[in-house]
């Protein structure tokens, strides 16, 4: 199965944590976190550093999470795995990655359940990368061709294999899909020559088409429809530990969904420049533009028992599952409705 590497490290990463744990008893201690002032020290480790996250940057940069008593440390994990691993072994207080991560988790058999407390994505949000513009672009022009995917039993490649399906196309005979490449080598291999069609993250898909190698025919979110894409988690030990810490940092994200709700692309891309000091005002502004439009973020952080099932059934029909998960083992709402009284 073409998931088993990833569902092997997963399992073997639960289980050197079960035994770190039993010998150890240790890890960071979930009710013992360092200040700073008045501040509490909170390190957030996220899956990637992409404008897709947009609300998160500017609640760090509106200084939304010191309002709320935070000192925020960010660190990237470049990858669900990582950030994952992270999490189980303490060194990150909370997570952001894909939901899926946390359900192959606890389908491993950890006993500190990772729980999704706030989604921030209700969309994908990579692109199909053309080498010559498409006006109506079809999947079913990608039958037969060679096109650069992402890791197996990522959510990338499951919603791209989703989107193919929806349009009668099988994933494994009718398109040739590279999954070797690693993330954030996919647009150099595409500038190269390789592949008749990529599919790309931002700044990625921007930066083909400015310098001519390629050209976004298609969005993935718009083509799945509203799928939780990203949400933020912790251990269960750490929420318990430290609710007042979860209700400060979701009440600090809301704040950014607010900003990113009722501002111009153009005021997000200002307000979030300090994360992306290397690129381009004007490709900043077209990357926030495209996620913008298509409906990328949600207005309040709830994760629905809705989402969490179209989830499931993207991972079962991908073959990444053969169990489902029941939504209160894996998701609490009750931080992100508090919010929003």
């Amino acid at each position: 199965m073409k998931y088993k590497k990833l569902k092997k490290t997963i399992a073997l990463l639960v289980s050197c944590v079960l035994v770190f744990s039993v010998l150890a008893g240790c890890g960071k201690d979930s009710g013992s976190t360092d200040t700073n002032g008045n501040l509490t020290k909170v390190t957030l480790n996220e899956v990637a550093h992409s404008i897709f996250y947009a609300p998160m940057y500017v609640a760090i940069e509106k200084g939304y999470f010191a309002e709320e008593g935070i000192d925020l440390t960010l660190v990237t994990g470049f990858g669900a795995d990582k950030t994952m691993t992270a999490l189980l072994t303490g060194e990150a207080d909370i997570g952001f990655m894909g939901s899926e991560a946390s359900i192959y988790t606890y389908i491993g058999g950890a006993s500190d359940k990772i729980i999704n407390f706030a989604q921030l994505t209700q969309r994908a949000g990579n692109f199909v990368v053309a080498r010559e513009p498409i006006d109506n672009f079809t999947f079913d022009m990608m039958v037969g061709k060679d096109v650069i995917g992402g890791r197996a039993g990522g959510m990338p490649q499951m919603v791209f294999e989703f989107i193919l399906k929806k349009n009668g196309i099988c994933p494994q005979t009718d398109v040739n899909i590279d999954q070797g490449i690693d993330f954030g080598l996919t647009a150099a291999a595409f500038s190269s020559g390789q592949g008749d069609f990529s599919v790309e993250f931002e700044p990625h898909a921007t930066a083909l088409e400015l310098k001519g190698d390629g050209f976004v025919v298609a969005s993935l979110g718009e083509n799945s429809g509203f799928i939780p894409y990203t949400a933020f988690s912790a251990k269960a030990s750490y929420i318990e530990a430290n609710e007042d810490v979860i209700m400060g940092f979701t009440r600090a994200l809301q704040k950014g969904m607010d900003f990113v709700n009722s501002n111009t692309p153009a005021d997000i891309a200002t307000a979030i420049k300090g994360q992306f000091p290397e690129t381009d005002d004007e490709a900043l502004k077209m990357i926030v533009t495209r996620y913008y439009e298509q409906g990328t973020w949600k207005k309040d952080l709830i994760f629905t028992e809705d989402a969490f099932t179209l989830m499931l059934n993207i991972l079962e029909e991908a073959g990444a599952i053969t169990q489902r998960v029941p939504y209160e083992e894996l998701v609490i709402t009750r931080f992100a409705e508090a919010v929003l009284k």
